[in-house]
């Protein structure tokens, strides 16, 4: 069965597929979704490399525990998946607040990290939204949580996403359980140990050695950004005009993308 035991009671559902040369990638979704995130790039992905897609803790078929969905957990959680599997280096991908676990994981456990591709990731928030995120927490807690979930994606993205994608993520988000929205949210960004915001994502991320991709849909955080990076290897790439999904939009870009700056 494709299920980890990763400590506790939690085991992460994941999937585990194809081959080649080079660390294996780690595939990480974002908040409410799943690893079913990733359907519109596993095929091309795993002609090249071996591909490990997981849920995370509180997602799609993976445990939900009622305390400790949050990067920090999650991070965790995917380490011991990997020693669960015998892998000792990956490069690992994450969108949202995939891309702040999978950060979280290479700054404390630097030699699991080869590589790491950072998509539209869930850091670097000015703080004058810093506010905002304790009202959005606020309302993930009522009884009204998913339909704030569900608003709060329509910020996700734009006209030129395809229904389909919108679709996709609406119906997941309205299948979460609530205390898991409102726990990884605000466990991003509003926790004394979130580094979902400036100036914290700034102290934070500055610790990670390893090469970046980082890819936005706007090009501000995007200069951000590269201010931090600290390998020679790392690049940052701006899609504008895209949304918050973009990789989804764009599957095909993505992926010669990536694989490319692997």
């Amino acid at each position: 069965m494709p299920y980890a035991h990763v400590g506790g009671d939690v085991r992460l559902f994941y999937t585990d597929d194809g081959a080649g040369d080079g660390p294996p990638l780690l595939l990480v979704h974002g908040w409410g979704a799943d690893s079913h995130q990733w359907s519109w790039h596993l095929d091309a992905l795993a002609r090249r490399r071996r591909v490990i897609a997981a849920d995370l803790r509180g997602h799609g078929y993976s445990s939900v525990p009622p305390e400790g969905n949050t990067p920090r957990r999650m991070a965790a959680d995917l380490a011991a998946l990997l020693d669960e599997l015998g892998v000792d280096r990956v490069a690992a991908v994450g969108h949202s607040m995939g891309g702040q676990v999978v950060s979280i994981l290479a700054v404390e456990r630097p030699g699991l990290v080869e590589r790491l591709v950072a998509v539209d990731p869930g850091y670097g928030m000015a703080p004058e939204l810093a506010g905002m995120f304790q009202e959005t927490v606020t309302a993930l807690r009522s009884e009204r949580a998913h339909e704030a979930a569900v608003e709060l994606d329509r910020w996700c993205t734009n006209r030129r996403t395809p229904a389909v994608i919108r679709r996709w993520h609406r119906r997941r988000l309205s299948g979460m359980p609530p205390h898991v929205l409102a726990q990884a949210f605000e466990a991003m960004f509003v926790l004394p140990d979130s580094i979902g915001v400036r100036p914290a994502s700034d102290a934070y991320l500055a610790r990670r050695r390893c090469p970046v991709l980082a890819l936005w849909h706007d090009p501000a955080p995007a200069a951000w950004e590269s201010g931090l990076l600290k390998h020679p290897d790392s690049a940052v790439v701006v899609w504008e005009g895209a949304s918050h999904r973009l990789h989804e939009e764009r599957p095909e870009e993505f992926t010669e993308l990536v694989l490319g700056w692997l």
